[in-house]
């Protein structure tokens, strides 16, 4: 007994799916859509820096640079890192034309006071009419 097939027509082999199953896409993106809600407050920008505590809490002026001083001694204008003799130039070129001339100086708690006091002065040298030293609250602390 042989096998018979029906003949093959034009229709047949022509024949395609044109249309797009969208629920595969769209299930991607939800999980996509979901690992990015859980890691994206877990990505912490900026630069760790252990600030010294007090117990007056000031809050800082929008306009001004923030300086970012590490413990290892490495200076961060931005994202960038400064060379500890090249500060003074970058500053003088980051004011230039502008009227307030505010630094926000971020230092590490563990850094030597004669550090910190050394990075005041160049800020002076530049020409810097106001300078702040950011702090932590001392009530996170005390919560922790």
């Amino acid at each position: 007994m042989a096998l018979k097939t029906p003949p093959i027509t034009k229709r047949q082999i022509g024949t395609s799916l044109s249309e797009i199953n969208v629920t595969p896409f769209v299930d991607v993106m939800l999980v996509l859509l979901i690992i990015f809600m859980v890691t994206a407050p877990m990505i912490q920008s900026g630069i760790g820096v252990n600030l010294p505590q007090a117990e007056t809490d000031a809050v800082p002026a929008e306009e001004g640079l923030t300086l970012t001083i590490t413990k290892d001694r490495y200076i961060h204008i931005e994202d960038s890192i400064i060379n500890q003799f090249l500060l003074e130039q970058k500053l003088k070129e980051y004011f230039f034309g502008k009227e307030k001339k505010i630094v926000f100086i971020r230092a590490d708690e563990s850094l030597p006071y004669g550090f910190v006091i050394r990075i005041l002065d160049i800020a002076k040298k530049a020409g810097i009419e106001i300078v702040g030293l950011v702090v932590e609250p001392l009530e996170l602390e005390e919560k922790k």
